[in-house]
């Protein structure tokens, strides 16, 4: 059944080159067809356009087959174009020409952008609770770990001193920041379309506000071709908020792998999340974090791939908007699973002694000892000339650990201000 069916037949090339893996996909947006659908029948109903029975009935039907998905028996067939013709199927199968009603003053235009924003609209809060959550325990982390000390990097060469506390918190509070850009992606795709139906209204008398309410949107997408021109816009949106959190995590694992190495030996992890190798008994290999930044990689070049499927689309609905439904699911669904098993993961992470005093470490505590010739009096460019000469003549000596006190440094990390933050 195709919703557009006017008892062409179609050439079956084309039908399976055009349908594509929607039915699959389509699996995601059930339960908001399914939800949508009841609003809209309700809407019909309030305005005249439907009896009080042919709504209730349609209601009725409609929970039954959310019922169905529930228990795992609702399926797409292949008979099926989408979700929307196998919902409208069933419901005149089972109601005759009550159902035949429900596609009364929608298109499959708008069923489509309300179904994908209501599941955007759901999965950018999950992501949001399970970014909080690994914001927590980073925080967490930081304050058990906050006074040992950490070599800190520049251009991968021995820098100044730091700590696992900071290292931590840094990774927390950028989180932060992409919880920002989840809550904007959050308010643009919490905007009801419903009503635009092909991208231009209805002659209909519908009423918009109230399946704005019934849906739970906290505003509307007020011009019609302002809600088409959505489409595309809110996938960019959410593909390009996911991308920031990816590009957190890639970075972050990237960090991992590097300080598990023998050559650094910073930190472990219980052999149980590691791998080894059919060869070298001795391996244990970072591979969840390895694959975590590959998967964000690829997270982040599906932004890209959003803007160019898009950009140059005239105003109105293009088939072309088919193509992003894919991988704006496929982000969505992945990040989830990424953060729950960066969760599971860095919750066990092995936090190892530095000895500073290593010789490979000698010139960490450089800028300690400048500070502490300006505090004795001397201009900072003439302490930072007599240190270097220190080291180039091989004569430099450590200064004593040194207390960093501002807000944001490694002895004082404002923890509870990130939190704050994040709140």
């Amino acid at each position: 059944m195709k919703l557009w069916d006017k008892g062409i037949s179609i050439d079956k090339k084309i039908e399976k080159f055009t349908v594509g893996n929607d039915r699959e996909l389509d699996m995601f947006l059930v339960e908001y067809d399914i939800k949508a659908s009841k609003a809209h029948a309700k809407m019909l109903g309030k305005v005249g356009i439907l009896t009080d029975e042919e709504v209730t009935s349609l209601v009725k039907e409609l929970e039954k087959l959310q019922q169905q998905l529930q228990k795992g028996n609702f399926h797409i067939e292949e008979d099926f174009e989408d979700v929307h013709s196998k919902i409208e199927y069933e419901l005149t199968q089972s109601l005759g020409d009550t159902g035949k009603k429900i596609h009364t003053a929608r298109s499959r235009n708008d069923q489509v952008l309300v179904a994908i924003q209501l599941y955007f609209k759901d999965n950018l809060q999950e992501i949001s609770g399970k970014t909080k959550s690994l914001i927590e325990i980073l925080l967490g982390l930081a304050e058990k770990h906050q006074e040992k000390l950490l070599p800190g990097y520049t251009h991968l060469q021995v820098a100044m001193p730091s700590s696992f506390g900071l290292w931590f918190s840094a990774y927390a509070e950028i989180l932060v920041d992409d919880l920002y850009l989840l809550e904007a992606g959050l308010k643009i795709v919490d905007q009801n379309p419903l009503g635009s139906a092909a991208g231009y209204g209805s002659s209909f008398p519908i009423d918009r506000e109230f399946t704005t309410k019934e849906l739970g949107f906290s505003e509307m997408k007020y011009n019609v071709v302002a809600a088409q021109m959505s489409r595309g816009k809110c996938e960019r949106t959410v593909t390009s908020n996911i991308a920031s959190i990816a590009n957190t995590l890639s970075r972050f694992a990237m960090d991992i792998c590097l300080y598990m190495s023998q050559n650094f030996n910073f930190i472990s992890f219980p052999d149980e999340l590691t791998t080894g190798s059919s060869i070298m008994p001795h391996k244990k290999n970072p591979d969840v974090f390895e694959l975590i930044r590959g998967k964000c990689n690829k997270l982040q070049a599906i932004a890209n791939e959003m803007i160019l499927i898009t950009n140059n689309l005239p105003s109105g609905y293009h088939r072309d908007f088919q193509l992003i439904k894919e991988n704006s699911i496929y982000a969505v669904e992945n990040i989830k699973e990424i953060l729950d098993i960066f969760i599971h993961s860095i919750e066990q992470i092995r936090v190892k002694d530095i000895d500073l005093n290593d010789d490979k470490y000698r010139y960490l505590f450089t800028v300690d000892s400048i500070n502490d010739l300006v505090m004795q009096g001397k201009s900072f460019r003439d302490a930072y000339k007599e240190i270097g000469e220190q080291v180039q003549n091989n004569t430099y000596k450590p200064a004593e650990i040194k207390k960093h006190t501002h807000l944001g440094s490694k002895d004082n990390l404002s923890l509870e201000n990130i939190r704050k933050k994040m709140s």
